[in-house]
Parts: structure tokens; C-alpha cells; sequence
């Protein structure tokens, strides 16, 4: 789960992180008249899930309350398109109005989880302002890391070595040490898959503050976090993977006409890897778990006919605590509500594969029954 730039700066001053003073506005005049608590000369910056705003015109400088006004009149209501949008953008429905300050130096400091090491790492870099990913590829020695054993908190010395690997000395090392513990607390007490401040600035007046941040959350550990689910903003969201999380399907909308019903991510992602290895796309990642009932996989499958995209459609399945009956009685279930033709393939393996079979073949369905995987992909090619 994601937050905005201005919730995850709450987030992050309640855990003692300084930023930079401001406030959000939802109409123009709301952001005329923080700009006038902050003394005229403020940055504008439009509130979307995504980075690249600045390239893409949703982050602006002015230098009086009138011309916030028309900045935020600017982005609010219209979609913002960067380059992790897609085409179709992200709305713009709150502008966050900050005070424009003098920056000497950006630096960069996020946390991830590291798969490698088995916990979180701590990376810090001189090239803050710029996207840590073209950092990596074109000046990999410029990103500084600590990995920090999950029983223990990141330490004093780690920090520290961080700070003097990113260029701070004498009275910023304390301050910097202080931000990068209060930002691990952050992250683990909030259960973080991410937490980035980009950039960290250096400022004029020898201050320490988070310019940018951006936080996002586990969600299989989100029942602990009420306070975090009531920050989502659904409008944010692909419709389709907010309508597949509130039935509590792993569901990932991509650009292909393939749809896919799987149950097991390994064997979701297999699929996926088998149909593009075919010359086709898959429309999306769709995991329905284990045990799924009839009624879970007639959600799943109205979601992937919902998607004006899928052309045809593959159903995979491994049936072990999921038994293929009850899979073949949801597919059915929801072709007939939606009165469906999309072409079906189904490869079923497992328990009560025989019963599953039969309920889809006498289904009336536009269905194609497949023995294995590479005939059921050769079957999808088929269908043209």
C-alpha cells in the first residue's frame, strides 16, 4: 500500500523526522492561503502515487500567494502522466503547499528489505534529487549501505558511517545520525516495505530536512495498522487491483490481452512466463490462493472479464486443498452473470479434476479443455 508525499511526511515527523513546514490544499484558494501563512514564496507540488512529478509539471516554484493559487489551479482536477504513471495518468485531487527553502546539497536515504541478506538495509548517496534506480545503474559506488540484523536496531557507528560516506562532518553527523534511527523506527514500527526521503536536504542554515518522502506498506501485515488503511486513496489506485484486494486476491493488472486465473504465485508467475515465451501478453497476475470457494473464484473472474483488454482467457490449475470442482462452479458462476463469450482455456490437474472437467463441459461455455500447460498456451495461440 502507498501514501502521499504529505501523509507519509506526518508519518514521518511523528517519528521526529524534520520537514519542511506546509500544509494540503484541495481547492485553489486552500493553496492561496497556506501560501500566505508560509510567506508567499512556496513550492506547489500535485499528490500522486508515482515519482517524476517534477518532469512532468506537478511540481512548482512561485514566488507569491496569487501564483500558488494558479499553480494549484493548474493541477488540481487534471491527470498527472509521469513516467511511472502509464499513459493515463494519476488525478490530481490535493496540492501540498510547502515553504521553498534554500538547499545546498541533496542527498539520498531510503530502507528496503533486502532478500539477499534476509532484512532491512539502509542505503544512503551523494546524488540525491535523482532516481535511485539511474543512480545504481550508471554510479553504483555512489550508493553507501548498512544491512541490519533484524534483532537489533540500526546502530550509532552505522549511521555514522553512513553520514561521512555521503559527504556530512563536524555538526550534521548527529543530526544525521538521529534522522536515520528515528527513519528504521519508522519503518519497522509501521511495518514498511519502503521508506525513502528523496532528497534529503542540506540546507542554507546547516539544517536537516526531508524535502520529498515516500513510504509504502506491507499489506499482508496491515490488520496491525488501522491507523495506515485509513490513509489509502483508492482513486489513486488501478480499480481492477482495488476491487481484487477488497475480496483478498493477489491481483496485478499488466498490459496484455492474456487473462490469467492461477492458484500458487510460483505457478501464477510460471504461467505468465510460458504465455509470454508463446508470443502473447499476459493481462495480469491473478493468485486466488488456497481453498478458494466458489464464490472467491467468481470474484476473480468477473474481475478479469471486467478488463477491456482480455481477449482470451487462461485458467491453471493444481488443485490440492483447491478442489477443481468447486474452480470450474466459479467460472461458471461468473460467465453466465456476465453472459460472457471471451474464449477459455482451462488446464485442471489434481483434486476433483474429474468432476471439474465435466461441469465445464457441459457449461455451454466457450471452453477448451487442455491436459497440460504447453497444450493449453498452444491452445490460447489458437484462438487468434
Amino acid at each position: 500500500m502507498k501514501v502521499h508525499e504529505y501523509q507519509a511526511k506526518e508519518l514521518m515527523a511523528q517519528f521526529g523526522i524534520p520537514v519542511p513546514r506546509g500544509g494540503v490544499a484541495s481547492t485553489s484558494s486552500e493553496a492561496r492561503r497556506l501560501a500566505e501563512g508560509l510567506g508567499g514564496r512556496v513550492v506547489v507540488k500535485a499528490q500522486v502515487h508515482a515519482g517524476g512529478r517534477g518532469h512532468a509539471g506537478g511540481i512548482r516554484v512561485v514566488s507569491s500567494p496569487a501564483k500558488a493559487e494558479e499553480a494549484a489551479a493548474a493541477l488540481l482536477g487534471r491527470r498527472l502522466v509521469t513516467g511511472q504513471t502509464g499513459p493515463g495518468g494519476l488525478p490530481v485531487g490535493r496540492v501540498l503547499v510547502e515553504e521553498a527553502l534554500d538547499v545546498e546539497r541533496e542527498l539520498y536515504l531510503g530502507i528496503v528489505v533486502d532478500r539477499s541478506s534476509k532484512g532491512p538495509v539502509v542505503m544512503a548517496s551523494d546524488a540525491g534529487g535523482m532516481e535511485i534506480e539511474e543512480v545504481a545503474t550508471a554510479s553504483p559506488e555512489k550508493i553507501h549501505r548498512e544491512d541490519v540484523h533484524p534483532l537489533v536496531e540500526l546502530r550509532p557507528f552505522q549511521a555514522r558511517r553512513l553520514a561521512r560516506a555521503i559527504g556530512l562532518s563536524g555538526e550534521l553527523v548527529q543530526p544525521a545520525v538521529g534522522l536515520m534511527q528515528s527513519l528504521y523506527r519508522l519503518f519497522v514500527g509501521k511495518d514498511c516495505s519502503l521508506a525513502e526521503i528523496n532528497p534529503l536536504a542540506v540546507t542554507a542554515d546547516g539544517s536537516l530536512l526531508a524535502l520529498d518522502a515516500k513510504l509504502n506498506f506491507e499489506d499482508d501485515a496491515l490488520f496491525r495498522h488501522p491507523e495506515i488503511v485509513e490513509l489509502r486513496d483508492q482513486e489513486q489506485e488501478d480499480p481492477l487491483e482495488a476491487r481484487a484486494a477488497s475480496h483478498g486476491l493477489a491481483y496485478v493488472t499488466l498490459e496484455g490481452e492474456v487473462g490469467c486465473l492461477v492458484n500458487g504465485a510460483g505457478l501464477a508467475m510460471a504461467t505468465m512466463d510460458i504465455i509470454r515465451g508463446a508470443g502473447w501478453l499476459p493481462a495480469n497476475f491473478l493468485d486466488i490462493g488456497g481453498g478458494a470457494s466458489v464464490e472467491r473464484v467468481a470474484q476473480a473472474m468477473d474481475i478479469i472479464l471486467s478488463d477491456a483488454k482480455v481477449r482470451r482467457v487462461l485458467v491453471n490449475i493444481f488443485g490440492g486443498i483447491n478442489r477443481c470442482d468447486r474452480i470450474a462452479e466459479g467460472i461458471v458462476q461468473a460467465y453466465r452473470a456476465r453472459r460472457a463469450q471471451t474464449p477459455l482455456v482451462v488446464r485442471m490437474q489434481g483434486t476433483n479434476v474429474k468432476e471439474g472437467r465435466e461441469i465445464l463441459a457441459q457449461s455451454g461455455l466457450p471452453v477448451t479443455l487442455a491436459d497440460s500447460l504447453a497444450s493449453a498456451v498452444e491452445a490460447v495461440g489458437a484462438l487468434g
